[in-house]
């Protein structure tokens, strides 16, 4: 369900009591009617990051209401800080605060302080309000809906976590403006992934006004947004804990995490990762035969233009793939389960793969 207010859209995640919106907008961020209706208490704790606070935090306060106690917490930047010991310093400060149980932290900035924020909202006093303010395109489409915290491990990304859902997850497309291209690319992998799941409507779309978006044009912006979006929130209504077709907004992340996990997280965006492992899936569905040529080289193509890698890191052997693939969170019972494509808009959870298949994709796919 979507709704306009002026030059506001909103979006509903269907959860039940627990349902919340999603408003997108330009300006969000200064105008308090957007927020105060999610406020559980007087008591607000944003949590942001040493990037994003010289941009958008004396803007964003200046935008809450009056009346409120304020404390923030600012946190480095970069994949390589979601640790616990990050949200260590979160619920430090909310317990140096006396912070109790109404009270609301506030995720501003990207994937990393949204999924950071959750997951200390998860777990202060068994259970706080947050709300999610994502900045970034991959956080505004992916991330900041459907409820999934946590931070990483160095055997494996998100493996500690938590599903917590906001109350409210605000979009201020103005942001965008300060994103930089590789962080735009980026998010557009996310995007990307939408359209080869469940639209192929939505992916020739993509295919038309990629150039559009990566120049920020605000209508294409917002278009691609609202689509990605209204796509994560049927989904997770559909299927909140990833106990079946959540697992299809996967696509390329069992190979995207196993390329960030042997850089280091942070070498490449998960963006990036995510864009070569779509590549990877696509190219395993062939082999298959569940996708043409042509079709692998159309993901190839729009992969491409939204300016993302096309192979994978030079020195990455089959063995370093397997070791964190096996590790997934999706696998059962010792059984590696990939999310593959029947077809370009319809993907399938698959655990059948013959290992000969698997071999020769983590072989022969291209290394730079």
């Amino acid at each position: 369900m979507s709704q306009v207010t002026s030059s506001v859209s909103t979006l509903s995640v269907d959860l039940g009591e627990r349902s919340y919106p999603i408003h997108v907008g330009a300006g969000l961020l200064g105008d308090p009617q957007w927020l105060a209706p999610y406020l559980a208490g007087r008591q607000v704790m944003i949590v942001t990051n040493e990037t994003v606070a010289p941009l958008y935090l004396a803007a964003f306060r200046a935008g809450l209401p009056e009346g409120l106690e304020v404390r923030e917490v600012i946190l480095p930047d970069g994949e390589h800080t979601k640790t616990l010991a990050s949200v260590e310093r979160i619920w430090d400060a909310l317990l140096e605060a006396g912070f109790n149980r109404r009270c609301t932290l506030v995720a501003l900035g990207g994937g990393v302080i949204g999924d950071m924020t959750g997951y200390a909202a998860a777990c202060y006093q068994r259970g706080v309000a947050f709300i999610q303010v994502p900045t970034t395109l991959l956080s505004q489409v992916d991330s900041s809906v459907g409820g999934k915290t946590g931070v990483n491990h160095p055997r494996g990304k998100n493996m500690i976590g938590a599903f917590w859902q906001p109350r409210a997850v605000l979009i201020d497309t103005a942001t965008l403006g300060s994103l930089p291209a590789r962080e735009l690319s980026a998010g557009l992998a996310e995007v990307i992934k939408y359209g080869l799941i469940r639209d192929v409507d939505f992916l020739a779309w993509l295919e038309a006004r990629m150039a559009d978006l990566r120049d920020l044009d605000e209508a294409a912006l917002r278009e691609a947004i609202l689509r990605s979006c209204a796509i994560k929130a049927e989904v997770v209504a559909a299927d909140e804990t990833e106990q079946g077709v959540r697992a299809l907004l996967n696509l390329g992340h069992t190979f995207g995490h196993a390329i960030e996990a042997y850089q280091g997280y942070g070498a490449w965006l998960h963006g990036e990762a995510v864009g070569a492992g779509m590549l990877m899936a696509a190219e395993l569905s062939a082999r298959l035969g569940w996708l043409t040529r042509d079709e692998v080289a159309r993901v190839t193509t729009v992969i491409e233009a939204a300016g993302l890698p096309l192979a994978a890191p030079a020195a990455m052997d089959e063995e370093a793939f397997l070791v964190p693939m096996r590790l997934d969170k999706k696998n059962i019972d010792a059984r590696l389960r990939l999310i593959l494509l029947r077809r370009l808009g319809e993907a399938c959870v698959y655990d059948e793969t013959p290992p000969e298949q698997l071999h020769g994709v983590l072989t022969d796919f291209p290394r730079q």
